[in-house]
């Protein structure tokens, strides 16, 4: 699991600190578990795999619970966890083959729910443009305008420096503006 702070002691948890761990885990999952999941759903792009990568991003905060020391990183640091498993969904999805099912057996609620990009108003042009991009691009796009968090912490969470963050991101909403047709170019 990696080091323990030092605030933890070597011995094995009382039941008591494991109950108490646990509460505080459930109210963390209950604050931030919106915002794993449409981060999952916009790098994977399909919501069952997405479900998948959320629920081992809480399987991974749970193992390293105790190596956050911060309590005011813990939504930056959940981020960075569901950024590396989500990444790894989509790695192993590409090496399995996928059966696809009917539009009519996938109960059409559950992409409300769960979507980053596309909710019942959204445009469903920019839904399809956001879609056709590059899992680690839609990532950026989703911890910027979905998420809102800033260029330092994307690049924080995706190894990149900030103002490679900001450069990425501006030249993937360049893509969109002229995918999308937008005329505020010098036309």
């Amino acid at each position: 699991m990696g080091a323990v702070p030092t605030h933890f002691s070597a011995e094995e948890p009382s039941d008591d600190t494991v109950r108490r761990e646990l509460e505080e885990f459930e109210r963390v999952i209950a604050r931030h578990q919106r915002d794993v999941l449409r981060l999952c759903y916009a790098i994977c792009g399909d919501a069952d795999r997405a479900h998948d990568a959320a629920q081992r991003t809480w399987l991974e905060a749970w193992r390293a619970r105790r190596q956050i020391r911060d309590p005011e990183r813990v939504r930056s640091w959940l981020a960075t966890i569901a950024l590396r498993e989500a990444r790894r969904e989509v790695g192993r999805s590409r090496r399995r083959s996928v059966r696809e099912l009917p539009a009519s057996t996938v109960d059409p609620g559950l992409l409300d729910r769960t979507t980053a990009f596309r909710p019942a108003t959204a445009d469903p042009d920019l839904a399809r443009a956001l879609a056709r991009l590059d899992p680690d691009d839609r990532a950026i796009v989703t911890l910027r305008y979905v998420l809102g968090f800033d260029s330092f912490a994307i690049g924080r969470m995706t190894g990149r420096s900030a103002s490679g963050t900001r450069a990425r991101l501006a030249r993937v909403l360049a893509r969109l503006r002229d995918e999308l047709g937008d005329g505020s170019g010098d036309g």
